[in-house]
């Protein structure tokens, strides 16, 4: 067998480790027979690690500032972007570097800063510490899975945390995609090619939700097995179980501020304590119909109450009903409709609440599939593609998608998509531009992610410069742009003047992931804004190549106006004075612009110009 490398799921609760060798793909565990290992870590007086994973959070409410979980929600973000989520955590959340979150944590000599790649890094050692012990041999390759929505600085920001930890992140795979690996393992074996089969998998874990349509087929490519192609995604990657769990104690927390008191504080280990009540009153109302909540206050003040199921689904509507947004945006994005999806599966330990199997099953038309553990199938799935990358495992292969289109800037603030959301990665993408000013020797390539057709509307992700291009006239380079999204989701933008063969190029790390408002902005103003959008970027465009246009008509006429019909230069300059007046009014207000009649003007000068070119040319060839 070749080289062993483990499949990760890093979750925001728990993560686990994997394997896929001759018995199958399985979870691996620790001494005392816990497949789950929780995401948490403790920090002890000097800054160092005292505990990891169960242990940590067994001591979560005796030391609560020191004890750091959830740290995958604020993995590539920055301090600003997460206020919300760092006001109900029990620890600091403050600037660090280039103003990344990151937690202070205190020390006997005051404090010290923490990383939530740091933090993810103690994590993926305890794993790699598991997968060692139980595999007798040293293991420093994984595959480790994300969700589908994290963008690339969240991407890079899991490889940091890979590295800090010994292990080298040979692949980075969307966890709905990981799950579809898993499940598709248990499809019956038959003869010749078999039946398109289309899955949704929805994944509710503790900080993030995705859904996936994805189809799954044969493919003699593939040594016979199956070819696994995500057809659309979408999620959010602030929504979890992590927020029901809010959801209860703020509940919890108003109750008792009614009954004892509005001015009673909430000191970090009553509410570490209160966490963990409310994801264990949650775990149990998966179970049975009512449970009790008690937290001591002091001075002989205890708060009690009897939390039913119906209370629980009261809370949790809300945030199930945002994941049904979801669902029905990636069925619409696939162009499947309900009828169309032979399987529904649930991943993630949020999945096991009734409320989210009832109303998938409602949406979908047809009861979820839960064959597998929810809380395992992820890392099932990452460790069969772990034994593909090794090549133990040739019968299976495996496409994701772009969840947001890609492209740049243009002249008067337009985007050119080279690439479109839900295209199949790994993705190419070519376009030629120019330069629009006589002279250019540099030329900026700014890439943007979103859906809208204007700058303003979407988001940075990095700019870069071609820089030495021979001075040339407008529109005359040949600046050629490739966009390359390689199979981990990470984008190389690179761009080559061809008369020069200057060429210059750059990785896109986004330094901050989205907020879910962004998210929304994205997709939901695409759609509400896509007529008006249209016409300004068609408006623009026409004002760019009419001004071009202009330009050269212009020195042209100055050269030959001698040689031509009075009556041809009247109409030319005629026609050339009805665009500047477009030109004029596009400058002022775009939106305002009759695009139809700026294009039917540019039109008419471009036929009337032929004579002047004609000359122009004729004079050229003649000297």
């Amino acid at each position: 067998m070749s080289t062993q490398i483990l499949g990760i799921d890093l979750g925001t609760t728990n993560s686990l480790v994997a394997i896929c060798d001759e018995r199958g793909p399985r979870v691996l565990r620790d001494e005392d027979g816990h497949a789950l290992v929780p995401s948490v870590v403790r920090f002890g007086t000097r800054g160092e690690v005292v505990a990891v994973g169960r242990e940590a959070l067994a001591h979560a409410v005796e030391f609560p500032r020191e004890t750091v979980y959830s740290a995958k929600r604020l993995v590539g973000r920055s301090a600003t972007e997460i206020g919300e989520v760092a006001a109900r955590l029990p620890y600091r959340v403050v600037p660090g570097p280039r103003g990344i979150a990151a937690i202070e944590v205190p020390t006997s000599a005051g404090s010290a800063l923490v990383t939530p790649q740091e933090v993810a890094a103690h994590v993926l050692a305890r794993l790699k510490t598991i997968a060692e012990r139980e595999l007798q041999h040293g293991v420093s390759k994984a595959v480790i899975t994300v969700p589908a929505y994290f963008d690339d600085g969240q991407r890079q920001a899991t490889r940091d945390a890979a590295r800090l930890a010994g292990l080298e992140a040979v692949r980075i795979v969307n966890e709905p995609t990981a799950a579809s690996l898993a499940y598709g393992l248990g499809r019956p074996a038959s003869r010749g090619p078999r039946k398109a089969e289309r899955i949704a998998v929805y994944d509710f874990g503790g900080g993030t939700f995705d859904i996936s349509i994805l189809e799954i087929s044969s493919d003699e490519s593939a040594a016979g097995g199956d070819l696994f192609q995500v057809l659309a995604t979408a999620g959010d990657t602030a929504l979890g179980g992590d927020d029901i769990d809010r959801a209860i104690i703020d509940l919890v927390m108003r109750e008792i501020r009614e009954t004892f008191g509005a001015a009673l504080d909430f000191p970090p280990s009553a509410r570490q304590a209160l966490r963990q009540f409310a994801e264990g009153a949650k775990v149990a109302l998966s179970e049975r119909e009512t449970t009790t909540l008690e937290v001591g206050l002091g001075t002989g003040r205890t708060y009690r109450r009897t939390l039913t199921r119906a209370d629980l689904e009261a809370l949790a509507a809300p945030f199930v009903e945002r994941t049904l947004v979801s669902c029905r945006r990636a069925l619409a994005d696939s162009g499947c409709n309900v009828e169309s999806i032979d399987r529904v599966v649930l991943v993630g330990g949020s999945t096991r609440m009734p409320i989210v199997r009832r109303e998938v099953e409602r949406v979908f038309g047809k009861v979820p599939y839960t064959a597998l553990n929810p809380d395992e199938v992820v890392a099932l799935g990452a460790a069969v593609q772990a034994a593909i990358l090794a090549g133990d495992r040739r019968d299976l292969l495996l496409f994701d998608v772009l969840p947001l289109s890609l492209g740049i800037e243009t002249v008067g603030g337009a985007v050119a998509k080279l690439l479109m959301r839900n295209a199949t990665v790994p993705a190419r993408a070519k376009e030629m531009f120019s330069t629009s000013v006589d002279g250019q020797t540099n030329v900026k390539i700014h890439v943007m992610q979103g859906e809208r057709e204007l700058v303003q509307h979407c988001r940075s992700l990095g700019q870069f410069e071609l820089r030495g291009i021979p001075p040339m006239p407008a529109g005359i380079p040949q600046v050629e742009v490739e966009f390359l999204v390689d199979q981990n989701g990470v984008l190389d933008v690179s761009a080559v003047e061809r008369r020069s063969g200057r060429r210059a190029s750059i990785q896109v790390v986004p330094s901050y992931g989205l907020t879910r408002d962004e998210v929304d902005r994205i997709e939901a103003e695409s759609f509400r804004h896509a007529r008006e959008d249209m016409h300004v970027h068609r408006v623009i465009d026409l004002r760019v190549n009419a001004a071009l246009d202009l330009k050269w008509i212009e020195t042209a006429l100055a050269r030959v106006r001698g040689e031509l019909p009075a009556a041809t230069v009247a109409e030319v300059e005629a026609r050339m004075d009805e665009v500047r007046s477009f030109l004029a009014a596009a400058d002022r207000d775009a939106a305002s612009v009759d695009a139809n009649c700026f294009h039917q003007a540019k039109d008419a000068l471009d036929r009337a110009s032929v004579p002047v070119h004609e000359k122009a040319i004729a004079q050229s060839l003649r000297s």
